[in-house]
C-alpha cells in the first residue's frame, strides 16, 4: 500500500492488556466510539457585546463499541465484564488498557489507537429471530480516560 491510497476499515485488531484467563477471542466485527472532542463554554464578557468568548472545557470521549458474534461463557472478555457490571461493586473496578490498530494488507499497522483506563459500561445482545438466518451479536460499550492516536 502506497501513501496515497486510504487503508480499508475491514481489517482491524484489538488487543486487551491485561485479562485474566489471557482472551484469544477478540475477533470483533466492528468497533466504534474511538472520538475525541471539546466543548466550549459561551462567556459573555461584562461591556462587550460584539462577540461571546467561547472557552474550551475538558475533553470528553464517547464510549468505545465492540461488536461481535457470541461467544461461550469461557471468555475472558465476558468474565471482565459480567464481574465488572453484576459485581454490584463488592470489588473495585479494574480499568483495562486497549490498543486498536488498523492493518494493511500485510497484518501491519498503518494506525493505532491507545485507549487507557477502559471498563465496561454496557453489554448488550442482539435480537433473536426465528425468521432470520444471522449470527446471534453482542455489543460491548466501553468507557475510557484517555484515547491516544500513536500510529
Amino acid at each position: 500500500m502506497d501513501i496515497l491510497t486510504p487503508p480499508v476499515a475491514f481489517h482491524f485488531s484489538v488487543v486487551f492488556m491485561g485479562l485474566i484467563p489471557p482472551v484469544p477471542d477478540m475477533a470483533f466485527q466492528e468497533v466504534s466510539g474511538l472520538e475525541s472532542g471539546l466543548d466550549v463554554e459561551p462567556v459573555t464578557e461584562g461591556g462587550e457585546n460584539r462577540f461571546v468568548h467561547q472557552l474550551p472545557k475538558p475533553a470528553k470521549r464517547g464510549n468505545l463499541k465492540l461488536k461481535r458474534g457470541m461467544t461461550t461463557y469461557a471468555s475472558g472478555l465476558l468474565h471482565w465484564c459480567k464481574s465488572t457490571i453484576e459485581g454490584d461493586f463488592a470489588e473495585p473496578i479494574t480499568p483495562k488498557d486497549i490498543t486498536v490498530s488498523l492493518l494493511n494488507e500485510m497484518r501491519l499497522p498503518v494506525a493505532v489507537w491507545s485507549v487507557g483506563n477502559a471498563y465496561p459500561v454496557k453489554w448488550t445482545v442482539g435480537n433473536f429471530d426465528a425468521m432470520k438466518n444471522e449470527l446471534a451479536v453482542e455489543t460491548i460499550e466501553l468507557a475510557y480516560h484517555a484515547l491516544e492516536r500513536k500510529l
